[in-house]
């Protein structure tokens, strides 16, 4: 076969940049690992900056998250029983929209049946050949048959275990990782949110998230340690530390139910240079992971799918490379910005195992300064509805 992109990976950012290719006539192949079906069964967040929502209006993709999203333009941060609200729209202008990630994938997947768009499941083997010359191509095998794809360019889209980051020589690469000393237990429930915004809540007893994912279906998080398995909490047991860990008023309010879904997930700050070799183009986790406390990483994971179909829009439009020799560059400087705020809020709201009483003190000064402070409240609110691309 052959095709202008190659797309190894089936979740949003390769689906999102081969709907985006498609719109200027630019051919693609997706290739993806698991079935449709295994890939819009995974839960992920839903909170979607303002840049990936335009994307997907320019990508004809944004009619049911525009009838069925949440637009948020604020948040609550809570410390013990004290909180207090970032109004985004108010200090950054913009606000975001809580959709499903699954969803987001939905309509994705919907649009590119649509338009015709080749995506082949089930694929194994996947291998990436003379990515640094000007003929790349793909191999790889379904049901044991070998296929070969020829291309111009090679997107690599496929998650921080897959081929495309491991293509990339050791003596080109460089990583640079930081593991946390926790996880978040998680839990989905048919039940009402406990607000209609989101709470982020530092206590005593560790980190706590109140999200949604509709009217009746809510999303809430705990920290934990990493020893630590679903089975080790019932429900019951789940809700009651929850409780524990907001403000009494929003504990009193909370409706509890049977958890649909429960996993606990480690937090990773991951990062990748450079995010370019050759004809090889990296896009989101398999570039860069970030902790979920900023609920960057499909919104990151989207800023690069931008920036690489600039690069390809005006090499296939225009004739010029200046796009896509840029792309690494431009990428990583946005990512490296949004790896500092997971990085900060997530300092901010989480019991860490070595903090001393000085550092317990530092973190209440700083939620005390954000509270007080209109320009700490600007920079979060800036970082939190999506820094420019």
């Amino acid at each position: 076969m052959k095709t202008q992109v190659a797309i190894i990976g089936g979740g949003p950012s390769g689906l999102l940049l081969a709907q985006l290719l498609g719109t200027i006539g630019v051919e693609s192949i997706v290739l993806e690992r698991q079935t449709k079906d295994y890939v819009l069964a995974r839960i992920r967040a839903g909170v979607l900056e303002q840049g990936l929502v335009r994307m997907l209006e320019e990508a004809g993709c944004a009619d049911r998250l525009h009838a069925e999203g949440h637009v948020h333009d604020g948040a609550l941060i809570s410390y013990g029983e004290e909180d207090f609200r970032i109004d985004f729209k108010q200090l950054a202008q913009a606000s975001v929209v809580v959709y499903g990630q699954t969803e987001v994938t939905r309509d994705l997947y919907t649009a590119r049946e649509k338009a015709g768009g080749q995506i082949v499941f089930n694929v194994e083997h996947v291998q990436i050949h003379r990515a640094d010359c000007d003929n790349p191509h793909v191999t790889y095998e379904v049901d044991g048959q070998a296929h070969r794809i020829d291309c111009d360019f090679i997107a690599g889209c496929d998650g921080f275990h897959g081929v495309s980051r491991q293509a990339i020589p050791l003596t080109v690469r460089r990583e640079y990782e930081k593991i946390y000393p926790f996880g978040w237990l998680g839990v989905l429930s048919e039940t009402p949110p406990v607000h209609d915004e989101l709470i982020y809540a530092n206590s005593k007893r560790g980190f706590a998230l109140c999200s949604m994912r509709s009217d009746h279906l809510s999303r809430y998080y705990i920290q934990c340690s990493l020893s630590e398995s679903p089975a080790d909490w019932t429900d019951a047991a789940f809700w009651e530390e929850l409780k524990r860990r907001i403000p009494t008023d929003m504990a009193e309010k909370l409706v509890t139910g049977p958890s649909i879904e429960k996993s606990i997930a480690p937090l990773r700050s991951f990062v990748t240079e450079p995010m370019r070799w050759g004809r090889l183009f990296l896009c989101g986790d398999a570039a860069h992971i970030v902790p979920p406390t900023g609920a960057k990483g499909l919104n990151t994971a989207a800023s690069d799918v931008h920036y690489l179909f600039q690069g390809l829009k005006a090499f296939y439009l225009e004739g010029t490379e200046a796009g896509i020799d840029s792309y690494s560059a431009k990428a990583l400087r946005r990512v490296w910005k949004v790896e500092r705020f997971s990085w900060w809020f997530s300092s901010l709201l989480h019991r860490y195992p070595d903090q001393s009483e000085f550092d317990l003190k530092m973190q209440l000064a700083e939620l005390d300064f954000l509270r007080s402070n209109k320009a700490a409240q600007l920079a979060m609110a800036q970082n939190y509805v999506g820094l420019p691309y």
